[in-house]
C-alpha cells in the first residue's frame, strides 16, 4: 500500500511503499475513503507529544470500509463503512477502564501515535473503537466528526449546563460545535484571532451571535471562557497539547468558576455524538488534498489559512 510516513520528528512525511498490513485478533482492516488532519498530527510531526511509535503513519480521523476481519471479530461486515477515531485500544482492566472511563486507561494505544493511522489506503484498528458511520454519505465530510467532533463533543459536555457559550479559535471543532449549539437554542460567541474577518463571518455565517478577536469583550458575560465567563461557569480545554496557561489575577477565578482538561473520548462518546450529528445534518466545510499532498495540508493547518478542516482522500 502506499502511505505518507513520519520517520523522524522535526522531517516532513515521506511517500513509502508498505506491505499491506493484515488484521489480528480482535482487528479489522480499512480500505481508508478518507482522514482528517488533526492539529494534534502537527504536535506529532514536531515532536511535541513524545514518544511516538516510529516510523509512523499519522491520522487519526479515519473513514474506509471494512476490507478483512480479524480472528473473533463480531458485530462487522466486509464493506461496511466504519470510522477510526484518536482513542484506539484500552487495557480494559484497570481502574479507569472498569469505572466505564477507558479515556483515562493506564495502557492506551492511539491511531496515528502509538499504532499506524489513515495516511495511507488501508489501515488496521481494534474493532471495539471502530464506529458505524453513514453508508451514504461523503466520506470528506464524515472525517471530522472522528476527532474534531467527537473530542469537542466531549468538551462541550464537560463545561455543563450552558446556554451562553463562548468558542475560543473557531477552527474544525468549533465550526462543528457551533452548529451543534445553535440547533440545541444555545447562544455562541466566537473567538478568533485578533482582525480575522474571514474567521468571524465564517462563524456568523453557521449561526453565531457575535464573533470577534481573542482580544475582544463579548456583549455579554458567558457560560463558559473565564474572564468574561459568569459565576460558576466553567472553561474546558479540549487540546492533547497546548500552550502553557498564562498567569492571571485569581478574581478571574473567583466565584467558583472552573478549569478543566478533555483527555480522550470514551466509545459512549461515539455512540451519542456521531447519531446527534446525523440527525442534526451538520455539515462539515472541507478541503479535500490527495494522499502525497498531505505535507501540504498540514502546512495549511499551520499557517490558519484552513477555513474548516482539511482531509486527505487516497
Amino acid at each position: 500500500m502506499r502511505a505518507m510516513v513520519l520517520e523522524k520528528p522535526g522531517d516532513g512525511l515521506v511517500a513509502r511503499d508498505l506491505p499491506l498490513p493484515e488484521p489480528g485478533p480482535g482487528e479489522v482492516r480499512l480500505r481508508v475513503e478518507a482522514c482528517g488532519v488533526c492539529r494534534t498530527d502537527l504536535h506529532i510531526l514536531d515532536g511535541e507529544l513524545v514518544d511516538p511509535a516510529l516510523p509512523l503513519v499519522p491520522g487519526h480521523e479515519v473513514v474506509g470500509r471494512v476490507d478483512a476481519l480479524g480472528p473473533w471479530v463480531e458485530g462487522l461486515a466486509v464493506g461496511q463503512r466504519v470510522g477510526v477515531p484518536w482513542l484506539g485500544r484500552t487495557c480494559g482492566t484497570c481502574p479507569h477502564c472498569r469505572a466505564h472511563r477507558e479515556n483515562l486507561c493506564d495502557a492506551p494505544e492511539f491511531t496515528g501515535f502509538t499504532r499506524n493511522g489513515g495516511y495511507a489506503e488501508f489501515c488496521v484498528a481494534d474493532a471495539g473503537y471502530v464506529f458505524p458511520m453513514s453508508d451514504t454519505a461523503d466520506p470528506v465530510a464524515l472525517a471530522p466528526l472522528l476527532c474534531a467532533g467527537l473530542i469537542g463533543y466531549r468538551t462541550l459536555t464537560l463545561a455543563g449546563p450552558a446556554d451562553r457559550v463562548g468558542f475560543f479559535g473557531f477552527g474544525a471543532a468549533a465550526h462543528i460545535l457551533c452548529q451543534l449549539c445553535v440547533r440545541k437554542g444555545k447562544e455562541v460567541h466566537a473567538f478568533t484571532r485578533p482582525g480575522d474577518a474571514t474567521a468571524q463571518a465564517f462563524a456568523l455565517r453557521l449561526g453565531a451571535v457575535w464573533a470577534g478577536g481573542s482580544d475582544e469583550a463579548p456583549p455579554a458575560p458567558l457560560d463558559a471562557a473565564l474572564k468574561v465567563v459568569r459565576k460558576g461557569g466553567s472553561v474546558v480545554s479540549g487540546g492533547i497539547h497546548m500552550s502553557d496557561i498564562p498567569g492571571f489575577p485569581y478574581v478571574d477565578l473567583w466565584h467558583e468558576k472552573v478549569i478543566r482538561s478533555v483527555a480522550n473520548l470514551t466509545r459512549r462518546d461515539g455512540e451519542e455524538f456521531l447519531p446527534l450529528a446525523f440527525e442534526a445534518g451538520i455539515r462539515t466545510e472541507t478541503k479535500a488534498y490527495g494522499l502525497a499532498d498531505a505535507n501540504r495540508a498540514l502546512a495549511d493547518l499551520r499557517s490558519g489559512t484552513l477555513t474548516g478542516a482539511a482531509v486527505l482522500v487516497p
